[in-house]
């Protein structure tokens, strides 16, 4: 752990986290084209959950700007980002490499098929879900082939073939999704929008599927923290400690493909926050993945939410991709990562 870090108590850190991430709620529902403050906010929220009458300052305007428009979106937002957080640092430890993200194995360039597969025949089985669920699908299909071709070419399902393969499958996939765009170029239309990321017209039923999902796909990755705990420090030190190296990285790549896939099928194509968060975690709280996952995903979260305030804020009216701020805002740290590794 990084050495300037460790003269604070681990409950200041959990604090100054928990903190944060609650800060970044209360300013991505405050901030907007219409100024809330905190103390309109909590009189809403206390109406709607507990029946409190709104004082008289809080018009219904208000109330009904931040249930229906502000406070899903920043819900959204949070678990998106907690989820993409949690399975990057997951993928980070079972491949032994910290550029490593969710879409290492090919999540969103799955989802884009999917997703432009949907667009280009016009599938509507499931009606507003189909695009997601469709991204969601070919997201995860693409990790289990690359994590099928893997275990076939390498018998304990090595990192590096994992990730070659994983390369591999992208750019295939990628090819396909720009012919197809390329045959249809109305289709390529939706699909750009869809692969630049977005949380606008979010509700509440959205959240109310992913967090779940997100919850339940973290709770169970927590029972592996042992694993990858010994799994830094390589495949030989966790095979002697007894840990079976293939089922576990086959296991936990599933399950964070499901967090990242679960969150780009909803919302689009988003990168660098499961870098950049998990990464500032560790600088933090050390490598021990019980403390690691669960702080990766709060820290993440309102990272997320941040991003979202900036992209919807910088230039309003006008609403950036919120891919473009996690990628601006990500690149640098991309950068400082990997030149300080090489270093």
């Amino acid at each position: 752990m990084n050495g300037k870090y460790k003269k604070f108590p681990v409950g200041i850190k959990y604090l100054i986290c928990v903190i944060f991430s609650a800060a970044a709620i209360i300013l991505g529902i405050g901030i907007g084209s219409v100024f809330i403050s905190p103390d309109e906010i909590a009189a809403v929220l206390a109406n709607k959950i507990f029946g409190i009458d709104l004082p008289e300052k809080v018009t219904d305007i208000t109330a009904a700007i931040i249930m229906n428009v502000r406070l899903p979106r920043v819900l959204c937002a949070f678990i998106v980002g907690a989820g993409l957080s949690a399975g990057g640092a997951v993928m980070q430890s079972v491949l032994s490499n910290p550029l490593a993200s969710g879409y290492t194995l090919g999540v969103s360039s799955g989802a884009s098929l999917g997703v432009t597969l949907t667009v280009f025949f016009g599938i509507t089985f499931f009606g507003a879900f189909t695009l997601p669920l469709m991204g969601f699908i070919f997201g995860f299909a693409t990790v289990l082939t690359a994590v099928a071709a893997a275990s076939r070419f390498d018998r304990n399902t090595g990192s590096a073939t994992i990730i070659l393969i994983g390369m591999v499958m992208s750019l295939f996939v990628n090819a396909a999704v720009t012919l197809l765009m390329g045959i249809n170029r109305d289709a390529a239309k939706s699909v750009i929008y869809w692969q630049m990321g977005s949380f606008s017209g979010q509700d509440l039923t959205t959240a109310a599927i992913i967090f779940p999902i997100t919850l339940v796909t973290i709770l169970i990755v927590m029972r592996y923290s042992i694993a990858m705990d010994l799994m830094t420090f390589g495949d030989e030190q966790a095979m002697s400690a007894g840990v079976n190296i293939k089922s576990a990285k086959i296991l936990l790549l599933i399950l964070s493909s499901a967090l990242t896939g679960t969150a780009v099928a909803f919302v689009g194509t988003i990168g660098f926050i499961d870098l950049i968060a998990p990464h500032a975690v560790r600088k933090v709280f050390g490598s021990r993945h019980k403390i690691v996952i669960p702080m990766s995903a709060v820290t993440g979260g309102g990272f997320m939410v941040i991003s979202d305030l900036l992209a919807r804020t910088v230039i309003a009216p006008v609403e950036l991709p919120v891919g473009a701020v996690t990628a601006i805002i990500g690149a640098p740290v991309f950068a400082y990562i990997f030149l300080k590794k090489r270093k």
